[in-house]
């Protein structure tokens, strides 16, 4: 029997699964007032900005996936802000950097979330922005637990909050002490915006009218003002070791729309699965479905060496065109690269062994340019580390990592990013990803209560490649929610934090799921592990050759016939790759049945359904 933690839910009128379980039940309480899956979602991402703010803020970005009920196929809200007009390459080369620091403002795209979150609002929610926005401001005014890893956090930063980011220290060092786990911890700054946004909005006449109203006060008022003069006059120490001031300016603010874009897809036997474009990096996931089509996948043991080997050597190759194709722009050979022929190509270069090269694909005969192959270990680090997000050194933290799936190096604590899924009784679904404006990684703004999102650090500086920086196009992102259907019907939504590894522990979980038969909640707790033979998405940007990590729950026996195969394997902790969560439905007979579940990794994230 498979091992599981915790039930799949089940229900008939709603779920909602979140990585903390706040979010969780704020989104549960929207749908029993009586509100959509859409308005729950908005409601579960704004309480996630305040209790998991070092994975997320109100200066990040997401992006959505929305199913309408009945709908033929999803849509994308692009909640990916993009560059600023004045990022060019020729400007972070005056300034010395062949690389775009992780840290500080140089890296500030424009924060996309808020715009996002409203558009899904506003176009298909019920609420009003106050019901949607009364739980964040509950807690970040009243308090909310601070989990053990967000006070450790704080622990490791306390320094550079005192001594460059007096901003921070402001917030999180409230009378100069790091907040106690379990203790409430607030941000009456945030609260206060809120509040400020809804009295001004308040005022306008229609639902949509006060939608905006809010919308442009973010954006075009006062908000944006602050965000241009902060980035205009403060210089703000980084990972390069010196101070920069940032290039967001008020104008790329207001110039921003959240796209409405139409999502990609592949058909996987009965499955039909739907991804954001390739400004994100989505489409791999798309791409390894496509190899493993004429695979022997589906008669593998889903916990053997054969099915992780497999897998592995199947994200290297999608991978390996992600880094050489991907990016904001027309010229990604996207029909291509999710083609059954070219997946046809791409499969036979998949043997016994651990391939160590990096070997993207030639689609429509092109030739490819990857980006610098640096190997890990490369980019000295003076006081930060790198990751999702990028954080200070700090090698005497408690072992808290459970659940937080990106890696330590050298003593870099690091985090990731959050995740939202609702379904309601109507079949309305969403499948959201937030992510960015972590207060490890940029300076609090004074009188806004949060930081700005570093996702500019995907550009490359290097020219020829669809991710190189260019001005007011988003950064080829790895937040990648995935939406589901099963014979013509919206089935599931899913997703995960991770950075690079999301794609990779959403496709273990599909795959498990689709062809071992376990139910949402078995396929989460299954031992998982994930490769880093691919370049990082984050400063530093390094490659681990032939990396894989598993979990420590993996038998000696399945490690030892990897490391045969060439892998070089990293033992984790037993529960410590993703944080996976998922909403599902079907029907039985005329009544739709909900189905939800969420991940034991790190003890927060919870799915709740009736």
């Amino acid at each position: 029997m498979t091992f599981t933690t915790r039930p799949e839910l089940r229900g008939t009128f709603g779920a909602v699964a979140t990585t903390h379980w706040l979010a969780s039940a704020a989104g549960m309480s929207l749908l029993e007032k009586g509100h959509t899956a859409f308005d729950a979602a908005v409601a579960a991402g704004f309480v996630l900005q305040i209790v998991e703010p070092h994975l997320v803020g109100p200066g990040g970005e997401v992006p959505i996936i929305v199913t309408p009920a009945g709908a033929d196929e999803p849509v994308v809200i692009s909640g990916q802000g993009p560059s600023p007009a004045k990022a060019t390459i020729a400007r972070f080369r005056d300034l010395g950097l062949d690389i775009i620091p992780g840290t500080g403002l140089l890296p500030a795209c424009v924060p996309g979330a808020f715009g996002a979150w409203l558009t899904l609002l506003r176009d298909h929610g019920t609420a009003e922005l106050e019901d949607v926005l009364s739980a964040a401001i509950h807690y970040a005014e009243h308090g909310h637990p601070i989990v053990p890893r967000i006070s450790n956090t704080i622990a490791s930063m306390k320094d550079l909050f005192t001594t460059h980011w007096p901003g921070s220290a402001e917030i999180y060092l409230p009378g100069g002490a790091v907040p106690q786990a379990g203790k409430l911890f607030r941000n009456p700054q945030i609260a206060t915006l809120y509040r400020t946004i809804l009295d001004h909005a308040k005022g306008a006449g229609s639902r949509e009218a006060r939608i905006q109203a809010a919308y442009d006060f973010w954006y075009r008022g006062p908000v944006a003002e602050a965000i241009g003069d902060y980035c205009a006059r403060q210089d703000v120490w980084d990972v390069s070791g010196r101070h920069h001031r940032g290039l967001l300016t008020a104008q790329d603010m207001a110039d921003y729309r959240p796209r409405v874009e139409k999502a990609v897809s592949v058909a996987y036997g009965d499955f039909e699965v739907f991804k954001c474009g390739a400004w994100s990096q989505g489409p791999v996931l798309l791409q390894m479905l496509q190899i493993l089509k004429g695979t022997d996948i589906a008669d593998l043991d889903p916990l053997g060496a054969d099915f992780v080997h497999l897998v592995v050597e199947t994200v290297k190759l999608a991978m390996a065109d992600r880094d050489s194709w991907y990016g904001d722009s027309p010229d990604v050979p996207l029909d291509t690269l999710l083609s059954a022929a070219y997946a046809d190509a791409r499969r036979t270069l998949i043997g016994e062994t651990a391939s160590l090269d990096i070997r993207p694909g030639a689609p429509d005969g092109r030739n490819c340019n990857m980006p610098p192959l640096r190997t890990v270990g490369t980019i000295a680090q003076p006081g930060l580390g790198g990751g999702e997000p990028t954080v200070a050194r700090t090698p005497d933290l408690p072992n808290d990592r459970q659940g937080e799936p990106s890696l330590s190096r050298e003593g870099a604590q690091r985090g990731d990013t959050v995740y939202v899924s609702s379904v309601d009784r109507w079949g309305n679904m969403v499948s959201a990803t937030p992510s960015g404006g972590w207060f490890q990684s940029s300076p609090v703004i004074p009188g806004l209560g949060f930081s700005l999102t570093t996702r500019g650090q995907m550009f490359w500086l290097e020219e020829g490649l669809n991710s190189t920086l260019r001005p007011c196009v988003r950064p080829r992102t790895t937040l990648t929610p995935s939406m589901v259907y099963r014979d013509g019907r919206p089935y599931m939504a899913f997703g995960t934090p991770g950075g690079d590894q999301q794609d990779q522990w959403q496709l273990v979980m599909f795959l498990r799921h689709v062809h071992a038969g376990m139910n949402l909640q078995e396929a989460i707790d299954a031992p998982s592990f994930h490769t880093d033979h691919l370049p990082s998405s984050f400063w530093p940007r390094e490659i681990s050759r032939g990396g894989v990590t598993l979990e420590g729950r993996f038998p000696p026996q399945v490690q030892r016939e990897l490391a045969a195969k060439g892998h070089v394997l990293t033992v984790g902790d037993p529960w410590s790759e993703g944080r996976l969560s998922a909403v599902a439905r079907e029907m039985d007979g005329d009544v739709q049945l909900v189905k939800a579940a969420a991940n034991p990794r790190g003890m927060q994230g919870y799915a709740v359904a009736r």
